[in-house]
């Protein structure tokens, strides 16, 4: 159940970047799935030819920036369907990342310096004190994308995503907000997806395949529960979101369910997740307190 504590806080990062996207600009972004995996494969490349892990991982934050870019100018300047675009520079990405890792279709870090190469050494992984490290840095990153939001172009970048046309009449570039948006997204999960890769000791070509549907799950299932009137709220909501998705993970594969079927089982919670809350008991008899409340009034 640790593990699945690390993992929850690991892919904390890159729910954070779909929650950019999904909750903030309203962008359906599919490139996520290839960035993840290019992410994993430039760290996964370049530890391997000796460049120190911390490095490593910057420049698969950078390809990942980079592939938001492609997506973004394919959705804005060349005016391809958002959804489109991300299938596109997804589609794309897969060659590219077999590229990166020479045409091979995983490339192994077991006996590489990693991020992770003290914490595993120290026999700390598994334990509390790599769940609290993990949990130091995904609050750490939360706020500094709590920060970003509140600043003058973080706003803008929400206003684009709740009203575009109202913006763009204040002169903002709704374009260049979306661009930027979708770098800092696929930024994050690059970042991730390099993180993930030093984890588990590997990078694989299929590692970032069906991921969206995780991150979405994570935002979905936290903010479902924690709640998201306010950005605080709401990126804190990702990260719980992230833990309890893995940790259903953990629990489903603990009580026997075949490992092939989580993608099956990602997409159940993430239905579940978005239908319960109006199914929800509380949500029928609110109609009913309403009128207990205006009879109470009138009868005052």
């Amino acid at each position: 159940m640790v593990v699945a504590v690390e993992l929850g806080l690991l892919y904390a990062v890159m729910a954070l970047g779909v929650y950019l996207t999904f909750r903030i600009l309203d962008f359906p972004d599919l490139t996520v799935d290839g960035s993840f995996t290019t992410g994993g494969a430039t760290a996964a490349m370049l530890i391997i030819s000796g460049t120190p892990p911390l490095l490593a991982t910057a420049a698969a934050g950078v390809t990942g920036l980079a592939a938001g870019v492609i997506t973004g100018v394919l959705h804005t300047k060349g005016r391809i369907n958002g959804l489109l675009a991300g299938i596109l520079t997804q589609i794309g990405l897969y060659s590219i990342n077999l590229r990166i890792m020479g045409g091979k279709a995983n490339l192994p870090l077991l006996r590489e310096e990693t991020l992770f190469t003290p914490l595993r050494d120290s026999a700390l992984l598994g334990t509390a004190v790599a769940v609290g490290i993990f949990t130091v840095g995904a609050l750490a990153l939360k706020l500094v994308l709590d920060w970003f939001l509140h600043t003058d172009t973080g706003l803008a970048m929400q206003a684009t995503g709740d009203n575009e046309e109202m913006i763009r009449s204040f002169g903002v570039s709704t374009d260049f907000m979306k661009v930027l948006g979708l770098a800092l997204s696929n930024g994050l999960v690059a970042v991730c997806g390099a993180l993930i890769a030093q984890y588990q000791g590997f990078a694989d070509v299929g590692m970032g395949i069906g991921l969206i549907v995780a991150g979405l799950a994570s935002v979905i299932i936290g903010q479902a529960i924690v709640g998201q009137r306010v950005i605080v709220v709401a990126t804190l909501a990702v990260v719980v979101g992230s833990v309890l998705y893995r940790v259903v993970i953990q629990v489903a594969l603990g009580a026997g369910l075949n490992p092939n079927d989580m993608k099956l089982i990602s997409a159940v919670l993430v239905v579940l997740a978005l239908v319960l809350p109006r199914w929800s008991v509380l949500r029928r008899f609110k109609p009913a307190r309403r009128v207990r409340d205006v009879t109470a009034g009138a009868e005052a």
